[in-house]
């Protein structure tokens, strides 16, 4: 039997995928599952070089800042539980990097392996271009994130580089492995 494309539901604007959770925007209630989500990744992964949990404000912060740029913020939900997040900040601070953004990607421990990732960073590229984006940009901790390298390579993204022992986390030396994908024109026209 052939499962069901997703499909953009016209009523909500959310992209629904059978039998897999839905990615919508975020809401300011979403903030304690994504806080809890990173705060693992944190604590126990190299894909941020964080080292210290943000707290449930300092979050709430940060996607007030990225929502007020008019950037996207998403969340993967399924039956009330938020298991992902994803999101679109400006590559640089600087006016001249407002065409590029870099993406974010969280998915919760339990809930790997389940396509997550992917389906928030397609959402992800789809709403940052129409945001006004024309590179997204994956600075990704460690070389050794796998995952996150094939979830970018398998959306279209290039590689750019790998910056070699930027990052020292949980006693040892990482790297940060830098892909790109161009949305929309690109640099083929002026973006303004």
């Amino acid at each position: 039997m052939a499962t069901r494309p997703a499909t953009r539901c016209k009523a909500c604007d959310y992209i629904h995928f059978p039998k897999m959770p839905s990615i919508r925007p975020s809401t300011d209630s979403d903030i304690p599952a994504i806080t809890a989500i990173y705060q693992h990744h944190v604590l126990h992964g190299t894909g941020t070089f964080e080292i210290d949990p943000p707290s449930e404000a300092d979050m709430a912060s940060r996607r007030a800042d990225v929502l007020a740029r008019g950037l996207p913020w998403l969340v993967a939900e399924k039956d009330g539980q938020v298991l992902g997040f994803a999101y679109a900040n400006w590559f640089k601070p600087r006016p001249a990097y407002r065409f590029s953004a870099e993406d974010s990607i969280y998915v919760a421990d339990q809930a790997r392996g389940m396509g997550l990732g992917r389906k928030l960073l397609a959402e992800l590229a789809v709403q940052a271009e129409a945001a006004g984006v024309r590179k997204l940009l994956a600075v990704i901790g460690d070389s050794a994130n796998a995952g996150s390298i094939g979830v970018h390579r398998a959306l279209g993204f290039t590689d750019v580089g790998i910056m070699r022992s930027v990052g020292w986390k949980f006693g040892a030396w990482r790297d940060i492995v830098l892909m790109e994908k161009t949305l929309g024109a690109g640099d083929t026209t002026s973006p303004e």
